[in-house]
């Protein structure tokens, strides 16, 4: 997860099925409709098997730095795969195969028979006036990218907490070829830019859900699009950019009036790095987290566990080259010894950042979690808080949660390369909060997969004011992608599934749900338990992984099962729903079916609520919905 570690603990929840294909197996009435595949479709004896064994393996097995991962490919549609070795990055190496051989590899790839397979329809393209967009309203400074306290004010919400019980659908989009909806939306020029599991990036008339353009980049976008900002009341003097990382580890630049690439930047060699966490545009440098699915890989017990290390980039905004690098675990690995099967225990490792990173411009730092350490030695920098230097990139401070933290599926699946005590995968996943108290004083906030939140004090490198426990916890559990907060009233999302990091199963939901805390002191002000699931189906699960959204008055939190609610934010009361897995006729002719939410919270702007559903990870419930709300569907 984000946190997730959520993303890396969902994935190695099904103890490394495929990194698509776990999900896939549970849900196949599901799968079918959403890709049109064969379900009997065996990769074992598809002649693509010994072509990407002959020509491919030997790169994206691990061998290569640079190349991704084979987990990262099959992750990607069929019609991607098929480009990226026809015209795309991939040509000069495929050039030996012919078309057929390139489609057969495509297929083994993406576990997809293409004579049998159907595009889903595309966007409709708009016409006339909904083409235009308006360069008078800017992008609006909240959530990810801008400030992840996660508050929209009410002149930018465009809603009120009146106004809620009354929301309805108003359209919807099914994202052709997805299982999984990540990426967050973002408004801005009456337009909501989107990205997606095929790599598509969107700009949608806020009205009427046709586009404006589109624009794939080869990869799942999972971050969402950060627009570059400009000075309410003036025009910018040259087009506005979209900022956005993808599954591969590559930073982007498009230009936001028509989907050009501007540039692209691989943020690390390393061959399972990615881009889970937003990145965050301030003052023409954008800081983008890296992070990574080694922990999956980790498994197989020849592969050299493990050397990728979390880090923070700074990247010039309008060049997209690095201008500094802060690694989370800062000494590189090393041999520490041989497995039971004479395989390499590299190490120190692990530390993925999937946070997106908090500005503080006031003491000058960037601040960022993160995760668990995935082979020993174990060292100080895992499940940690870091303030860094934002013009250097120099470690300024960090704090460590939790020590001794080393996991990775391994030990689930007792693989040699356990060669560890089995740790609690408790990263810091979500963004850390700046809060400001009473009296000209701040604190941070921060919220942990342990179900634990800290209040930190920012003036004295990170002391901890007080930590107050409201979940579980677990390798599933506790707090994953964001907390929100209105004032100094902080609300906290909480998944804890029974999952447990040495793959037992507890007998409840815990503390699934919202939580609200003061944020001077700790103390919780109101709990909504969800008890159980709105459903009985599998992978269905009443927790919040969700970022949380908050307008004055009320929090919007997107289920595990499904279900979108709007809480009071003084009570916690719901004061509104919508099933999302309920099929929604969609704005490019077929229906738009959501799943579980988690990754992304709301996007709220000019009286209109979007939401994407579906995470197709850890057996909960595929999607391909982006969901569009206002007063009475208006």
């Amino acid at each position: 997860m984000h946190a997730l570690s959520p993303l890396k603990s969902l994935l190695c929840a099904t103890l490394l099925s495929a990194l698509a294909h776990g999900a896939m197996a549970a849900q196949p009435a599901l799968q079918d409709a959403l890709f049109n595949q064969n379900t009997t479709f065996d990769p074992d004896k598809h002649p693509g098997k010994a072509l990407y064994q002959l020509h491919c393996a030997s790169c994206h097995e691990g061998a290569m730095p640079k190349a991704p991962h084979r987990e990262f490919l099959e992750t990607m549609p069929p019609q991607a795969i098929i480009t990226a070795l026809t015209t795309g990055i991939m040509a000069q190496e495929a050039a030996a195969l012919d078309s057929t051989q390139k489609q057969q590899v495509a297929e083994y790839l993406a576990r997809t028979d293409l004579t049998s397979y159907k595009p889903q329809p595309g966007a409709t393209a708009c016409t006339g006036d909904a083409l235009d967009f308006d360069l008078n309203r800017p992008p609006a400074n909240v959530g990810w990218g801008y400030d992840p306290r996660r508050f929209v004010p009410d002149t930018v919400a465009g809603l009120t907490a009146d106004d809620v019980p009354n929301l309805k659908l108003k359209w919807a989009f099914a994202f052709p070829a997805a299982l999984r909806a990540r990426s967050q939306p973002v408004v801005a020029m009456g337009a909501v830019f989107v990205g997606s599991q095929d790599g598509t990036v969107y700009a949608f008339d806020l009205h009427t859900g046709c586009a404006r353009w589109t624009s794939n980049v080869g990869a799942e976008v999972r971050t969402a699009i950060v627009v570059e900002s400009w000075p309410e009341g003036t025009i910018p003097e040259r087009s506005p950019r979209l900022y956005f990382g993808d599954l591969l580890g590559r930073a982007y630049a498009l230009d936001a009036l028509t989907g050009e690439v501007l540039w692209r930047t691989r943020v690390d060699d390393h061959p399972t790095a990615t881009i889970t966490g937003t990145p965050l545009l301030r003052d023409g440098t954008l800081y983008v987290p890296v992070s990574s699915l080694e922990v999956t890989t980790a498994a197989t017990p020849s592969y050299p566990c493990c050397t990728f290390r979390g880090s923070m980039l700074a990247l010039d905004a309008a060049s997209g080259k690095i201008k500094w690098r802060h690694y989370s675990v800062d000494q590189p690995a090393t041999e520490q010894g041989k497995t039971s099967q004479g395989t390499a225990i590299m190490g120190p490792s692990g530390g993925g950042v999937w946070t997106s990173p908090t500005m503080d411009a006031q003491r000058g730092l960037i601040y960022h979690g993160s995760g668990q350490n995935y082979s020993p030695p174990a060292d100080g920098n895992s499940d940690a808080i870091f303030a860094v230097d934002a013009k250097t990139g120099k470690r300024v401070w960090h704090q460590q949660m939790t020590a001794n933290d080393i996991w990775t599926p391994a030990c689930i699946v007792n693989s040699a390369n356990c060669v560890h005590e089995k740790g609690l995968d408790h990263d810091i996943a979500a963004s850390i909060l700046l809060i400001n108290l009473d009296k000209g004083k701040q604190i941070l906030v921060a919220g942990q997969k342990s179900g634990m939140v800290y209040g930190l004090d920012p003036d004295n490198k990170g002391e901890l004011l007080w930590k107050q426990a409201i979940g579980r916890g677990s390798v599933m559990g506790g707090v994953h992608f964001g907390m929100a907060s209105e004032g100094t009233r902080i609300y906290v999302p909480v998944v804890d599934t029974p999952m447990q990091a040495d793959g037992s199963m507890a007998p409840d939901y815990a503390a699934a749900g919202i939580h609200a805390i003061d944020a001077a002191t700790g103390e919780i002000l109101w709990q909504a338990l969800k008890g159980k699931a709105s459903c009985d189906d599998a992978g269905c699960h009443p927790g919040v992984s969700a970022a949380l959204t908050a307008i004055p008055g009320v929090v919007f939190a997107g289920h595990l099962d499904g279900i979108f609610r709007a809480y009071d934010g003084a009570t916690g009361k719901v004061l509104w729903e919508s099933d999302t897995t309920v099929p929604a006729p969609a704005v490019n002719g077929v229906n738009a079916v959501g799943g579980s939410m988690s990754g992304p919270g709301a996007a709220i702007a000019d009286g209109h609520v979007i939401v994407n559903s579906g995470y197709s990870y850890a057996m909960f419930k595929p999607g391909n919905a982006l969901l569009v709300y206002s007063v009475d569907g208006k």
